[in-house]
Order: structure tokens, then sequence, then C-alpha cells
């Protein structure tokens, strides 16, 4: 069995049998506009980075898809399928409440990562997906390890964005249990990562501004 759920500019998303189970391949295909051998290692690298970061961010609690199988030759990924629907998607059909639930708790492991020292890098509600009565996180495509107060405040003036752009019904009150959770994961650190969020998104309009 395999299936192409996605192609996307990073990777190529499949849906395969890994020894019986359901599973998710990632591939990062070749680029020709790069010389080989580099493109080569930076797709290596990267599946690599990718896979070391799934699993420190499961090791400190953080629900993610396990981690089966690293190809570095195919410079492929083979995780765990995670079933439900995301978190994108779910949220228009539940209650005042229960947004506000998956919200903190959203927060709370976002705040884990970030204590931790892993950046999402794409924290937004279709990177995750509500399984077993939690949001799972996936694609860490683009995260990394850092401490950096800067990168924290990167990662959350992102998800402010995206509850401007794609849940500004509940912006508010989705943005404050978000911080909620963050604050009781992180405690005194996250209101330096907060702050900078806000001054990241002050930037940001001085530049639309310009």
């Amino acid at each position: 069995m395999e299936r192409v759920i996605a192609k996307g500019a990073e990777a190529d998303l499949l849906e395969v049998e890994w020894c019986g189970l359901r599973a998710i391949k990632k591939i990062r295909r070749p680029k020709a506009y790069r010389h080989p051998q580099l493109d080569y290692e930076l797709r290596r690298s990267r599946t690599a980075r990718e896979a070391h970061i799934l699993h420190k961010a499961k090791a400190n609690g953080v629900p993610t898809p396990l981690v089966y199988q690293v190809d570095p030759v195919e410079c492929s990924l083979t995780i765990e399928y995670v079933e439900g629907p995301k978190v994108r998607d779910l949220l228009p059909k539940l209650e005042a409440q229960q947004r506000a639930q998956i919200f903190k708790r959203i927060g709370f492991q976002a705040g884990v990562m970030h204590k931790s020292g892993i950046i999402h890098g794409d924290l937004t509600t279709s990177n995750m997906i509500q399984s077993r009565g939690r949001p799972v996180f996936i694609d860490f495509g683009l995260g990394e390890v850092s401490y950096e107060v800067e990168k924290r405040g990167v990662d959350l003036n992102l998800m402010n964005r995206m509850l401007t752009s794609t849940h500004y019904q509940y912006r508010e009150d989705l943005l404050e249990a978000f911080i909620e959770g963050y604050r009781a994961a992180l405690g005194e650190e996250a209101e330096e990562a907060l702050n900078r969020m806000r001054e990241i998104e002050k930037r940001g309009r001085y530049i639309e501004k310009d």
C-alpha cells in the first residue's frame, strides 16, 4: 500500500504500510536547481534533524508521531499515522469551552517544547491533529533546537498571525487560552517570549506601513 497524500515544496507525503502498521512516509525529493552533492547533504541533514526533534519532543512529553525509520540514502522519514481531524478543521464544530480547553493544552505543549529547546517553526492548527483526546503536533520540517527568545517569539507570532487569519471569529479567546497554558508550562520565561511576540508583531506593522 502506497498512496500520495500531499506534494509540498520541501517533501512528498505518502501513506504506506510499515511492518504491518499504517504509516506516513515523508520523502525529500532532489531539487534540480541545486548542486547534486549539496542537495543530497541538505536533504539528508534536514531529514535527520526532523527525526531528532520529533524524538526529543516526545521524550519531553509532547504528543508527536512515533518515528519508525530514518533512511539517509532516500532522505525519507517513516512515522506513525495519527488518526483524527486536524485542529484547524475541528475548531468550528466545537463549543467555545471545548475550543478553549484544546488551546490551553496547545499552549501548554508549546511551552513544554520551548522549555525543552524545541522551536516548531510552523506552529499552526494545520500541523496539529486531535487524536485520543489531545492535540498531536506534526510536521517539524522547519523545526530547530534553540533556546533563543527571538526564535520563541517568532514561533508565538506565527501562532498569533494564524489565529488572526484562520480563526479570527474566536481569536481573542483562543489566544488567551493558549497564553494561559504557555505560562503554566514555561513559568517566568514565558513573559520574555510573549513580549518578544508582541515586538515582532509591531515590527510587522511598521513594515506594512512603510
